[in-house]
């Protein structure tokens, strides 16, 4: 089973962006970890809202672009992972271990744990 663990930040906390060494070490070591295991597929960083971000918006078939920073939004997706994994409860694991290196560090994080959609979760058996 795939999920995807997505962490969301408060653009405004300092250090959300622009994480510190002990935040760096911390992390670096989780990576290796979870590449070890077998389990990490892909994971990035993104950039704050300010840096070459847009959103489309499509309300009534029309679409809205509109260019970051997106001021009225407190949290958003600062980053993900992709794992493959047994189960809901081993993705769960790993997304603690995550969330605990921004709780220890930065402060203030959420994490939302989701199982991507398989082709064989909505495809009928042939």
């Amino acid at each position: 089973m795939r999920f995807m663990l997505m962490h969301k930040l408060d653009e405004n906390l300092p250090g959300a962006f622009n994480p510190d060494a002990a935040f760096m070490a911390k992390f670096g070591t989780f990576m290796q970890e979870v590449t070890q295991a077998g389990v990490l597929l892909a994971a990035e960083g993104l950039r704050p809202s300010t840096v070459d971000a847009a959103r489309i918006t499509v309300t009534g078939g029309k679409a809205t672009v509109t260019d970051g920073p997106f001021t009225e939004t407190k949290e958003l997706i600062a980053g993900f992972a992709l794992v493959e994994v047994r189960d809901k409860e081993e993705a769960l694991e790993w997304a603690k271990r995550f969330a605990d290196i921004f709780a220890q560090t930065i402060g203030e994080v959420e994490v939302d744990v989701r199982r991507v959609t398989e082709m064989s979760d909505i495809m009928p058996p042939a």
